[in-house]
């Protein structure tokens, strides 16, 4: 992690980019020694593709929900 104020980061900023895109480093700017920004590497779409056997899936009630005590197995209780 690179920690640098915004004045200094002007005149430094394709050195920074360069340090997030190639290491992945995370760049802090900070103002008056306070931090008030991150620049971060990218994230790229995921490359992963949906699993053939679960197309098709549905959801039965909200996977959110928190469960009562009967709902646990009752060696979890």
């Amino acid at each position: 992690m690179i920690s640098i104020n915004i004045y200094e980061a002007k005149t430094q900023l394709s050195r920074l980019v360069a340090a997030v895109e190639t290491r992945g480093e995370t760049v802090v700017l900070c103002r008056n020694g306070t931090p008030v920004a991150n620049i971060v590497p990218h994230r790229r779409e995921s490359t992963l593709e949906p699993d053939p056997e679960l197309r098709g899936a549905r959801y039965v009630g909200d996977p959110t929900a928190p469960l009562g005590a009967a709902d646990w197995p009752e060696e979890l209780r």
